[in-house]
């Protein structure tokens, strides 16, 4: 009697041990993807203080991509927080560590110097690896083009990465960013140079494109802030916050494209 007593006891104990009983054979239609976004960045270090500090538990992301040999570490798993984005707001979302995939690229950034910054440029074995990454991240959580932004998109008050040596025209070669047409946006720019449209259009194009931006139609910091970010992505050349003819014609284009 005793050892049919404790026999019960053991599996009543194991049956506790094991958790919850769980019925998976239903699968519900109304899910995504926890990631909506790619959020780029860079490091501003080498490879080894670049791992050093992405290892502790201050800031980290999923991965880490050296200069060369370009190799992909992987150093939380995709389905966990990483702690890249801080306060940052990109189409409504806010707080990004939550709903994103950080990749940070092992790049110095840029030095200051008399003739101001000099920016540190991206080897092509380097993008080559995250082009291959990139797909299958977007392949694997069915991301479509758009859903890749830069640091600087996201908190264009306080961050310049992945700065504008990045090669966004070779992601969009690859099909995964979205990329003005190049004759479409001159016929544009030819009709803004006659007339560049007030600052609260800008904002709300702006805003149309993902950023967070004043909608109040004044020029002020904040707003150039935003639209040299922009500049950043789509006119590298010159990134300075001016509300232009040619920064309006790229607006338009790549609103208009949806």
């Amino acid at each position: 009697m005793k050892s049919l007593i404790l026999a019960l006891f053991g599996l009543l104990l194991a049956g506790c041990a094991s958790g919850p009983r769980i019925d998976t054979r239903h699968t519900s239609l109304g899910q995504d993807s926890r990631a909506q976004f790619i959020v780029l960045h860079y490091t501003s270090s080498d490879l080894q203080r670049s791992l050093d500090i992405l290892k502790g538990d201050g800031v980290s992301s999923h991965y880490l991509i050296g200069e060369a040999p370009a190799t992909i570490y992987r150093l939380v798993d995709e389905d966990r927080r990483a702690w890249h984005a801080g306060e940052s707001q990109w189409n409504g979302r806010t707080w990004l560590n939550s709903s994103s995939i950080g990749i940070e690229l092992v790049n110095r950034g840029y030095i200051e110097s008399a003739k101001g910054r000099l920016w540190y440029p991206y080897s092509d074995e380097q993008i080559d690896a995250l082009i291959v990454l990139l797909k299958d991240i977007m392949q694997r959580r069915g991301l479509k083009p758009g859903a890749i932004i830069g640091h600087s998109d996201i908190a264009p008050q306080r961050k310049v990465d992945p700065g504008p040596l990045f090669p966004w025209k070779r992601l969009a070669d690859a099909g995964l960013v979205p990329r003005p047409d190049a004759q479409a946006v001159a016929r544009q720019r030819r009709l803004f140079a006659t007339a560049i449209p007030d600052v609260a259009w800008f904002q709300a194009q702006l805003a149309e494109q993902g950023y967070k931006v004043p909608e109040h139609g004044y020029l002020d910091l904040e707003t150039r802030n935003v639209i040299a970010a922009f500049q950043m992505k789509y006119r590298p050349a010159r990134f300075d916050g001016e509300p232009d003819a040619e920064t309006a014609a790229l607006l338009a284009v790549l609103n208009a494209a949806g």
